[in-house]
C-alpha cells in the first residue's frame, strides 16, 4: 500500500530526518573533521570525543536523542580488536571433529530401530561461540578463581557431548546411548539435565526462558556469597547461551533490570542470533538483533554486536559513503535467512545489487568468495574480541549479540531452512558434503557401508590438536561442564532451636504462619548454622509477619541503603545492607524462584551450602512458577518452599485468584518435592528438622529434595507438643491426634492443616450430641502417603513371589473401624489420592469450585467442609450401615441449617492476617 510505513528504520538518517540542514557546507566540514580524527587517532579516541560532546550537549540543554540502536555492523572496530592468542589452525581442526561427531550422534540416534531424534542445527551454527569460550574463557572448578557457571543452550547439547568425547570423558558407547536413558546402561539425556547426569551438567536450560533469569540470579548469588563473607567469588563469571527466538519468552527479558541495577559485571549473555526460532524467522519483516540491542541497552546493559566476519572488513573499509551499511541496515531478517539458503550469485544480485555502488564493490569477487563472506558468530577473532571485552567491562552486565546461520556447514538442505530445527538426520549425500566441508578423514566406503551408522571420528589422544585442546582446558581449571557435590559440612541446629515450636502458643492465638516465622527466627539465631539460611521473600514480608527480620537480618542490597528510611525511628525499620541476609525480590515470584534455585544449589556450584527458605502466597507458587520448581528439581535444589496464606477458604477476603485449593496436588506431580500440610507449630518443627537432616545430615540416600510446607493465616491456639507424639507417623504423613473419648458407633475423621480444628470440633459434636465415637487423625502429608502407596503397589508388581508391603496409611489405620470422612481446605482430589489404599468406606469433603471473597465460616459452609458438614456426613454413612438411626443425618442437617452459609461457625472473618 502506498501509505504503508517501512518495516526497517534507516538508522543513520533517522537521527537527522526531523531537521533541515541549513548549512550543508558547514555540516560537511564537521563530518570531515570527525573522519580525520578516526583516521589519525583511531576509534577509541573518537568514542571519547563523541561522548564528551554528548555530555556537553546535555549541560547546554541541547536535545540529543538517546541512541539505543546502532548500525548493523560490529560494535568493536577493527582497530580495537585484540590479537587472537590461540592456535586457530588447531582450534578449527578439532572444532570440525566436534561438529562432525555432534551431527553423527544425532543422526545415529534417528536410525529406524531407535528413532529418538535430537537436534543437529543449533550446535552447527553455534560451534564457534562455544569453542572460543572453551579454549580461552570458560574456567573449570579447579581454577584458582573458583570456576565459571555456564548455562548452555539446551538444543546445543550434542556439541557438549561431542567435545567430551574428544576429551576422553565419554566413549562411543556413551554417544550411542544418546536419548536412551533407560534402555542403555549409560544412557544420556537429550538436554542439560543434572539429575540425569549428576557429574556432568550443572544447569537445566531447555525450558526456554528459564535460563536467562536463572543466570541473572546466579550472578547475584555469587555477589551475595561474596558480600556476606561466605566465599570469594570475585573472579567468577556467569555465561548464559541463549537463542534469539528464546528472547521472546517474557522470563527472558523481564528481569534484565536486576542485573543492571546491581551492576552484575560478572554476567555475560551470549545470544545466538541465527534469526530463526523453531518454525521460521524470529522477525522476518524486522531485525531481531537491532530490537534486542535497543532492549538491552535501554535496560542498562553493555551491548556488543558481532554481526560480520573478518571477510567483510575490507568491504566496510571501502564503504566511505555508507551505501553498504545502508543496505545492511535496511535488509530484513527474512532476506538474510534466504541468502544463506541460496548461493553467492543470488547474494550478488539480491543484496549487493540493491545499489550500483555496492554492486561495483564486489565486481572483482567470485560467487564463491561472496558466499564465503561469513557472519560474525562464525569468526574466531571477532568472537574472541567480544568475549574479551565483555569479561573486562566493569559496572554493567554484558550481552553479546552474535549473528550466525542455523545449520551452518550442514549443506543446502539444512542451512537457514525453516524446517532445520526439526531435521534430525542427513542423507548419504549430506554426510559426504558435510565430511568434505569439515575435511574429516572418513572414506566414501565407510559412509556407504551403512548410511544410518556413519563412524565417529577421533584422531587419538596423542594427536597434536587434542593435546592442544587438553592443555587449554588444564590451563583454564579443568573440564566444563562438570558438576560436583562436595561441600562444606554443616553443624545442624540442636534441640534448643526447636523449643519454640514444641511449646505452643499458650493462651495467645497464632496462625501456623506465625509459628513458622518464630521457628525460623530461632534457627537463624544459631551461631554457626544461622548465617546459612537465606530467606527469600517477594513483596509480602509484612503480610507474613516477617518485617521483624528487617532490623537484624537486613535486606540484601549490594549498594547498601543510601536514603533516609521513612520508618527509621520504628523498632521494625526497613534496613538494607550489602551484608543483608534476606533476598527481597519485590513483586516478582519468577525472580524469587530463580534466587531460590541459585541458593538451593550453592552446595554444588560453590561447595558452600545455603538453605533458602522461600515464603510466598501459596496460590502463586506451583501454579505460577511450576516450571521453575521443576527445573529446581532437575538441578537438585535443596531448600524449603513455604506456601503461606494457604487454603481455599482461609484467605477468603482476597477472592478467587488468591484462593489456593490445589497447590499440594500440583506439588505431588514434582518428584523432587516433599509436601506437608501441617496443622500445628510442633508439626512444623519436626518437618523442618527432618528436612534439614535429610538435605544436609549426610545420612539420607536422596538428599536432593525441596520441602513444600503450607501454612495458614488463621489464628488458633497452638497446642504444645503431645508427650507421646507419633513422630514417625507425623513425618510419614498421618498420625492419631485425638482418640475417641466415648464408646459408641465408630468413625474416623481425617484432616490436614487448617481443617484439623474442624475435625476436632466435629469429634466433640458427634460425641456430645449424637453419641458417636470418632478418632481424629492429622494427615500431615497426603502426597507422601500417596507416593508410599503407589510404591507399595509397584513393589508388589515387581516382586510377585513376596508378601506385598502394606502401605503406611493402611498400617496406621489398621484396627480403626468405621467409615472415614476426610476434609481439607483443598479440592477433593487431594484426599482421594490415598483412597485406594484404605479398605474403609470413604467420603471426601472438599472445596472444588472457584474461590470467592467472604467470611471463612460462610465459605466453609458453602463448600460443606466445616465441622458440621463432617458431622452430617459421618451420621449419613453410619446410618447407611445401620449403625445409627438413618434419620439422624436429616435431623442434624436441619439442626445445623447446613444449606445456610450464614449458619457456619468454623473459622472467623477472612482477609490478610
Amino acid at each position: 500500500m502506498a501509505n504503508e510505513e517501512p518495516q526497517i528504520s534507516d538508522i543513520r538518517s533517522g537521527l537527522t530526518a526531523q531537521f533541515k540542514d541549513v548549512d550543508p557546507e558547514e555540516t560537511s566540514e564537521w563530518v570531515e573533521s570527525f573522519d580525520s580524527l578516526v583516521e589519525t587517532q583511531g576509534t577509541e579516541r573518537a568514542q571519547y570525543i563523541i561522548r564528551s560532546l554528548l555530555q556537553r550537549a546535555g549541560a547546554k540543554s541541547v536535545g540529543v536523542p538517546m541512541v539505543t540502536t546502532t548500525d548493523y555492523v560490529n560494535t568493536i572496530p577493527v582497530d580495537q580488536e585484540p590479537a587472537f592468542p590461540g592456535n586457530e589452525q588447531f582450534e578449527r581442526r578439532y572444532r570440525a571433529f566436534i561438529r562432525w561427531n555432534a551431527a553423527v550422534m544425532v543422526h545415529r540416534a534417528q536410525r529406524p530401530e531407535i528413532s529418538v531424534g535430537g537436534h543437529i542445527s543449533t550446535y552447527a551454527g553455534a560451534a564457534t561461540l562455544y569453542e572460543v569460550g572453551f579454549n580461552h574463557f570458560f574456567r573449570g572448578q579447579d581454577h584458582p578463581g573458583g570456576g565459571d557457571q555456564i548455562f548452555f543452550q539446551g538444543h546445543a547439547s550434542p556439541g557438549m557431548y561431542a567435545r567430551a568425547f574428544l576429551e576422553g570423558r565419554l566413549g562411543e558407547d556413551d554417544l550411542d546411548a544418546f536419548r536412551q536413558e533407560k534402555s542403555k546402561k549409560n544412557g544420556m539425556p537429550s538436554y542439560p539435565h543434572p539429575r540425569a547426569m549428576p557429574e556432568f551438567w550443572q544447569f537445566p536450560t531447555v525450558s526456554m526462558g528459564l535460563g536467562p533469569m536463572d543466570a541473572i540470579y546466579q550472578a547475584q548469588n555469587n555477589r551475595y556469597l561474596q558480600n556476606r563473607g561466605i566465599k570469594d567469588t570475585s573472579d567468577q563469571q556467569v555465561w548464559a547461551f541463549l537463542g534469539d527466538g528464546e528472547m521472546d519468552e517474557p522470563e527472558s527479558r523481564g528481569l534484565l533490570q536486576l542485573a543492571a541495577n546491581e551492576k552484575l559485571d560478572n554476567l555475560n549473555f551470549v545470544i545466538n542470533c541465527n534469526l530463526q526460532r523453531l518454525d521460521g524467522p524470529v522477525r522476518g519483516n524486522g531485525k531481531i538483533m537491532q530490537e534486542l540491542e535497543a532492549f538491552f541497552r535501554g535496560a542498562g546493559w553493555n551491548v556488543i554486536k558481532v554481526v560480520w566476519g573478518r571477510e567483510w572488513d575490507a568491504l566496510l573499509e571501502k564503504d566511505e559513503d555508507g551505501a553498504l551499511v545502508d543496505i545492511m541496515n535496511q535488509t530484513p531478517d527474512g532476506d538474510y535467512q534466504t541468502y544463506k539458503a541460496e548461493s553467492g550469485a543470488f547474494v550478488r544480485e539480491h543484496f549487493f545489487g540493491k545499489n550500483p555502488k555496492t554492486k561495483e564493490m564486489v565486481a572483482d569477487m567470485t560467487d564463491e568468495e561472496i558466499w564465503n563472506l561469513k557472519r560474525g558468530g562464525h569468526d574466531y577473532k571477532k568472537v574472541y574480541a567480544a568475549y574479551k571485552q565483555a569479561t573486562e567491562h566493569k559496572g554493567q552486565p554484558t550481552v553479546i549479540l552474535a549473528h550466525t546461520v542455523k545449520g551452518y556447514g550442514l549443506g543446502t538442505h539444512f542451512e537457514g531452512r525453516n524446517a532445520t530445527h526439526q531435521m534430525k538426520k542427513l542423507t548419504l549425500n549430506d554426510l559426504k558434503q558435510f565430511r568434505d566441508h569439515l575435511r574429516i578423514p572418513i572414506t566414501d566406503e565407510q559412509l556407504e557401508a551403512n548410511p544410518y551408522l556413519p563412524p565417529y571420528y577421533h584422531p587419538g589422544m596423542d594427536a597434536p590438536e587434542i593435546q592442544y585442546m587438553m592443555t587449554r582446558r588444564h590451563a583454564l581449571g579443568g573440564f566444563v561442564p562438570e558438576r560436583r557435590d562436595r561441600h562444606t559440612q554443616l553443624a545442624l541446629p540442636g534441640d534448643k532451636a526447636y523449643e519454640v515450636a514444641k511449646r505452643g502458643s499458650g493462651k495467645q492465638q497464632a496462625a501456623t504462619t506465625m509459628a513458622f516465622v518464630r521457628l525460623l527466627k530461632d534457627l537463624m539465631r544459631d551461631k554457626e548454622f544461622g548465617k546459612r539460611i537465606v530467606p527469600v521473600i517477594p513483596d509480602e514480608a509484612r503480610t507474613f509477619g516477617m518485617d521483624s527480620f528487617f532490623p537484624t537480618a537486613k535486606i540484601y542490597n549490594p549498594k547498601g541503603q543510601n536514603y533516609t528510611s521513612v520508618d527509621r525511628e520504628l523498632v521494625l525499620a526497613y534496613k538494607e545492607s550489602p551484608q543483608g541476609q534476606i533476598l527481597h525480590a519485590g513483586i516478582n515470584e519468577a525472580g524469587s524462584m530463580a534466587a531460590f534455585i541459585a541458593a538451593a544449589t550453592s552446595y554444588s556450584t560453590h561447595g558452600e551450602p545455603l538453605i533458602p527458605i522461600y515464603i510466598f502466597y501459596s496460590m502463586f507458587g506451583f501454579q505460577r512458577t511450576g516450571d521453575s520448581i521443576w527445573a529446581a528439581g532437575d538441578q537438585m535444589a535443596r531448600g524449603f518452599l513455604v506456601g503461606a496464606t494457604a487454603g481455599r477458604t482461609t484467605l477468603t477476603g482476597e477472592g478467587l485468584q488468591h484462593a489456593d485449593g490445589h497447590s499440594p496436588l500440583l506439588a505431588l506431580t514434582n518428584p523432587a518435592v516433599v509436601t506437608y500440610d501441617p496443622a500445628y507449630g510442633y508439626e512444623i518443627g519436626h518437618i523442618m528438622r527432618d528436612g534439614l537432616e535429610r538435605m544436609y545430615g549426610g545420612n539420607h540416600p536422596d538428599p536432593n529434595v525441596m520441602y513444600y510446607i503450607t501454612v495458614y493465616n488463621e489464628p488458633i491456639l497452638q497446642p504444645a507438643e503431645p508427650e507421646e507424639l507419633d513422630v514417625e507417623g507425623l513425618l510419614k504423613g498421618i498420625y492419631l491426634l485425638a482418640p475417641a473419648k466415648i464408646d459408641g458407633p465408630r468413625a474416623q475423621l481425617l484432616a490436614s492443616g487448617v481443617a484439623v480444628p474442624w475435625a476436632m470440633e466435629a469429634q466433640q459434636i458427634l460425641a456430645e450430641e449424637w453419641g458417636v465415637s470418632a478418632d481424629v487423625w492429622s494427615v500431615t502429608s497426603w502426597t507422601e502417603l500417596r507416593r508410599d502407596g503407589v510404591e507399595a503397589e509397584r513393589e508388589a508388581l515387581t516382586n510377585l513371589g513376596q508378601e506385598p508391603r502394606v502401605p503406611f496409611i493402611a498400617q496406621q489405620l489398621a484396627g480403626a473401624t468405621g467409615p472415614i470422612v476426610a476434609s481439607t481446605d483443598y479440592v477433593t482430589a487431594l484426599p482421594d489420592s490415598v483412597r485406594q489404599f484404605v479398605p474403609n468406606e470413604w467420603a471426601t469433603l472438599g472445596a472444588d469450585e472457584f474461590g470467592f471473597a467472604d467470611t471463612r465460616a460462610a465459605a466453609r459452609r458453602y463448600y460443606k467442609i466445616d465441622a458440621h458438614s463432617m458431622v452430617v456426613k459421618t451420621l449419613q454413612m453410619l446410618g447407611r450401615r445401620g449403625e445409627v438411626d438413618a434419620s439422624l443425618a436429616q435431623k442434624a442437617f436441619e439442626k445445623y441449617d447446613l444449606n445456610n452459609v450464614n449458619a457456619g461457625t468454623s473459622g472467623n472473618a477472612g482477609g490478610d492476617a
